[in-house]
């Protein structure tokens, strides 16, 4: 009977799918959310800035999953990020998270993993929005932490003077040219087609990427690593 009893559990736990696939915008934003939430030790990603551009995506999505991943990075004492060499122009412009970053020729697949223990991979293998597996299987993790690591030790770091060295993120030029006309934010974010937020956003975004805080020393700057 002991036999038969342990037999009777273990085939429901050998069916047990390694992972649980999660879709639907709402339910992929509270698995983030969650993610972020649960971070406490180290938090590793493979991450392509430049996936999104041009795909027909929320703005309110982008910036909820970029927010959950910045709490992340924010909880965890560890943070090693690989983005792909294409999406550099991206990374210059965007925000920046906490932790380390390195540059790959390219990566297989987005991917955050935390803590070693959970894992999350895009359905497609690129963007979150279209769905999301969500691995638990400790051998699935640690296959994932291993092809994570030897990405980061192959690497580039990637430090404000590599970040410099990009050209102006193409979602940025039209910003640029609005503050250099003159514009008020609202009429700004009106001819750009953006709520008043999204366009707050991405000027500190730009003055970022130029590596100023002064809305009026941006067009110099711009100016001088030749992005007019």
């Amino acid at each position: 009977m002991l036999a038969r009893s342990a037999m009777n559990r273990a085939v429901p736990e050998a069916q047990r799918p390694p992972g649980r696939p999660v879709r639907g915008a709402r339910r992929i934003s509270a698995a983030l959310a969650a993610l972020a939430s649960s971070t406490r030790h180290e938090l590793l990603t493979f991450d392509d800035p430049a996936a999104s551009a041009g795909r027909a995506i929320p703005e309110p999505f982008l910036e909820l999953a970029g927010a959950c991943m910045r709490a992340a990075a924010e909880r965890a004492p560890e943070v090693r990020r690989i983005v792909p060499r294409h999406a550099l122009p991206q990374v210059a412009g965007a925000v920046r998270m906490p932790g380390r970053a390195r540059l790959a020729d390219a990566i297989p697949f987005k991917m955050i993993v935390v803590d070693r223990t959970v894992a999350a991979v895009p359905l497609d293998l690129d963007l979150l929005y279209n769905g999301l597996l969500l691995i638990r299987d400790p051998v699935v993790v640690q296959a994932l932490v291993r092809a994570h690591h030897a990405s980061w030790d192959a690497g580039e770091e990637l430090t404000g003077a590599t970040t410099r060295r990009a050209g102006l993120p193409t979602q940025l030029r039209p910003v640029l040219e609005a503050l250099l006309a003159g514009l008020t934010d609202e009429t700004a974010a009106a001819r750009l087609g953006m709520s008043g937020r999204t366009y707050s956003r991405r000027v500190g975004e730009l003055l970022h990427a130029l590596g100023t805080t002064s809305r009026f020393r941006a067009g110099a700057e711009a100016a001088r690593r030749g992005w007019l």
